[in-house]
C-alpha cells in the first residue's frame, strides 16, 4: 500500500485533507519528521492561514522537501500549500516561498466592485494542459475556493485557469511536472476532487 504523508507545519487543514486522502486507499500520515517524508510515496502540503507564518514554519523542512521533489517523487500543495509553493507571496510584504513553481501570489483587487473578498464558493476550472492529476476531469468543473489571494506564473507551468473578475492560475506544475498545486481545497470538492486526490495517488 502506497504511504502518503500529510506535513504538518501547524497551519493545515488535516482532518479534511486525511479523510480526502483514505478515500483512494492509501495510507495517510500526519507528520513533520523528516524520515517519514523521506520514506513517503507522495507528500501534500495543505495550508490554512498566512504565508509569512507558514514559510516561518515549513523552513525546517525546506531542504527536505527539495530533495523529495528532486529524487521525483509527487507532491501536492493545497490553498495555501500551492502559494508556498511558488517563487514569492506579496502578502504581508514580498515574502519568499519555496520557489518550487516560478510565479507570484497576490491579492485580489478590492477596487474592483463587482467580486467579494475572500473568493468563497464554488466555481470552475478552465483546462489549458494535460496532466495526470487532471485524468477524467472534465472542462468547466466546479470546486472549492477559500482564498483572498491568488497565483501568477507563466502560462507553461499552468494547468488550470479560474476567472474571478480576472483569470488566475488555479491548479500549477513545476517543470517536471511531479509537484501540483490547486488554489481549491479539492478535499472539499465533492465527486471531482476526490478524483483530483485518487489521480495524485496515481502518481506515487
Amino acid at each position: 500500500m502506497k504511504k502518503i504523508a500529510i506535513i504538518d507545519y501547524g497551519l493545515g487543514n488535516l482532518r479534511s485533507a486525511k479523510k480526502g486522502l483514505e478515500y483512494a486507499s492509501v495510507e495517510v500520515i500526519v507528520t513533520k519528521d523528516p524520515k517519514d517524508i523521506d520514506s513517503s510515496d507522495g507528500v501534500v502540503l495543505p495550508g490554512v492561514g498566512a504565508f509569512k507564518s507558514a514559510m516561518k514554519n515549513i523552513k525546517p523542512l525546506k531542504n527536505v522537501l527539495a530533495e523529495f521533489i528532486k529524487d521525483g517523487k509527487p507532491l501536492l500543495g493545497i490553498c495555501l500549500g500551492m502559494q508556498m509553493i511558488l517563487s514569492e507571496s506579496e502578502e504581508g510584504g514580498s515574502i519568499k516561498g519555496l520557489d518550487i513553481v516560478p510565479g507570484k501570489v497576490k491579492r485580489f483587487d478590492e477596487k474592483k466592485t463587482d467580486i467579494k473578498i475572500p473568493h468563497m464558493g464554488w466555481n470552475s476550472i478552465s483546462i489549458k494542459k494535460e496532466h495526470p492529476f487532471l485524468q477524467e476531469i472534465g472542462e468547466g468543473s466546479f470546486v472549492y475556493f477559500v482564498h483572498s489571494y491568488y497565483a501568477v506564473s507563466n502560462g507553461r507551468y499552468v494547468l488550470a485557469t479560474t476567472d474571478y473578475a480576472d483569470e488566475f492560475a488555479s491548479i500549477v506544475t513545476n517543470e517536471g511536472e511531479n509537484v501540483v498545486g490547486t488554489q481549491f481545497h479539492p478535499e472539499k470538492s465533492g465527486a471531482v476532487g476526490l478524483r483530483m486526490l485518487k489521480n495524485f495517488v496515481g502518481m506515487c
